[in-house]
């Protein structure tokens, strides 16, 4: 039987005292202690990566509070199914006063109406639902479901976590390798926690895997050690899988990085955020459309060459495709992290849409408006307006915002980069423009 059921089931913590890690949560004077010692556990939404205990934490949970415990997968279930439960966890509730926990794998991927047939039941005691999630729980679990449980965030193992577990599973006899008398090599477990990337049970099953290449090595080769090396973990593992979802919740936290690390002028770690996402599959063109709008609103005019290296490495992107790609994007966000920063440009369109929105349509100034007709001539449309490249300096005098907003300043130019040029310049231009005025009246 030990055979045919996984290490990594095999070595599952029984009780609270075995889990390793998650001291947020299960260290003492923790939530969940006095929860458990309230005797009152209400319902919980369980949320973290994979491999980080959400399973064991609820089966825990129920042997805990002497109550039933239910599995369901999300995956493989659906409404039909949850019907039975709730008759069975009535008919335990009236006949052995025993209470039912129902356990939901992968939550998020019932929809809103499958998650609304829980409300009633959960409302009214009937069980306590813990539903384990890989997603964010505020995008994808109904607001009525979520006000009505607690959320618990379980978080990546570390790696010193990690080698704890592992190194139990190697010692013990009665359900880990503890009898087929293994150790490790130099560096190997090392190498074993790295690539697990914060998950127990990926960490087991490849632990078990390169546990049996040794043993089939030395079936065949009475002299091979019993040595789990660094060469069988990489067997074990092959290809590394970084832990990764277009469209959830790590997606924006990687892109959020990426973008904090440009604006705090970071190349070093701009670069490990982006290749982060790389690695891990993401679109290159999707990055490129996020360096493109950085360069704009985060950049702006204190570096004009940003908006043109961006859109060169989208069209290098285009060119090269991948793996070549990679580079360009490297280059663009490298110059991105090192050029002087600027929001005044994000600043203004927020200025300026925020008094259009109170302003509403206000009108053109006649002097701003064409007049290719008989008639506009008439109406004074464009009389009096000046055309600039007939003035000193290409500089005149006039409006050019609706009367209502005479004088209203939208761009602050800052003093880095270019952009202090540019405010320079400006300056210059008041003044002259001023003096001018002055000489006028």
């Amino acid at each position: 039987m030990k055979a045919l059921t996984p290490l990594a089931e095999r070595m599952r913590p029984q009780s609270l005292q075995e889990i390793v890690g998650q001291e947020n949560i299960l260290g003492k004077g923790k939530l969940l202690e006095s929860m458990l010692e309230s005797g009152s556990l209400p319902s919980l939404i369980l949320w973290g990566p994979p491999g980080t205990g959400k399973t064991t934490l609820a089966r825990i949970l129920a042997r805990s509070t002497r109550s039933d415990f239910v599995y369901f997968s999300a995956v493989l279930s659906g409404v039909k199914e949850v019907r039975k439960i709730v008759e069975q966890a009535r008919a335990l509730r009236d006949q052995e006063q025993r209470g039912t926990i129902f356990f939901i794998d992968e939550i998020h991927r019932f929809n809103k109406s499958q998650q609304d047939a829980f409300l009633p039941h959960v409302e009214n005691g009937l069980f306590t639902l813990i539903g384990a999630t890989t997603e964010n729980p505020s995008f994808q679990i109904i607001a009525p479901l979520l006000s009505r449980c607690r959320v618990l965030v379980l978080t990546s193992l570390e790696e010193k976590d990690l080698a704890l577990i592992l190194q139990k599973a190697l010692e013990d006899s009665k359900n880990g390798l503890g009898d087929k008398k293994l150790s490790y090599g130099p560096d190997s477990l090392e190498l074993l926690t790295a690539l697990a990337d914060g998950d127990a049970r990926k960490a087991l099953n490849t632990l078990e895997i390169a546990a049996a290449i040794v043993l089939h090595q030395q079936k065949n080769d009475t002299n091979v050690p019993s040595v789990i090396k660094t060469t069988d973990i990489q067997e074990a593992a092959q290809q590394s899988v970084l832990r990764y979802d277009k469209d959830g919740d790590e997606h924006y936290n990687l892109i959020s990085a990426l973008h904090k690390s440009l604006r705090d002028s970071d190349p070093d770690g701009s670069l490990y955020w982006l290749y982060r996402m790389l690695e891990a599959g993401e679109d290159p063109l999707y990055i490129c459309r996020r360096l493109i709008r950085f360069a704009s609103e985060d950049v702006g005019l204190s570096d004009p060459q940003a908006l043109i290296h961006t859109i060169s490495c989208r069209d290098a992107y285009h060119t090269l495709g991948l793996p070549e790609g990679k580079l360009a994007l490297a280059q663009a966000v490298s110059y991105l992290a090192s050029a002087p920063k600027s929001n005044s440009l994000y600043t203004a369109e927020s200025e300026v849409r925020k008094c259009i929105k109170k302003t509403g349509t206000l009108d053109v100034p006649l002097h701003l408006r064409n007049a290719p007709t008989k008639l506009m001539k008439e109406l004074n449309y464009g009389k009096d307006y000046q055309y600039a490249h007939d003035a000193n300096g290409a500089l005149v005098t006039q409006d050019h915002l609706p009367k209502e907003l005479k004088r209203k300043q939208f761009y602050f130019p800052t003093t880095r980069g270019y952009e202090a040029v540019i405010k320079k310049r400006l300056e210059q231009w008041k003044i002259i423009l001023k003096q001018r005025k002055h000489n006028a009246d």
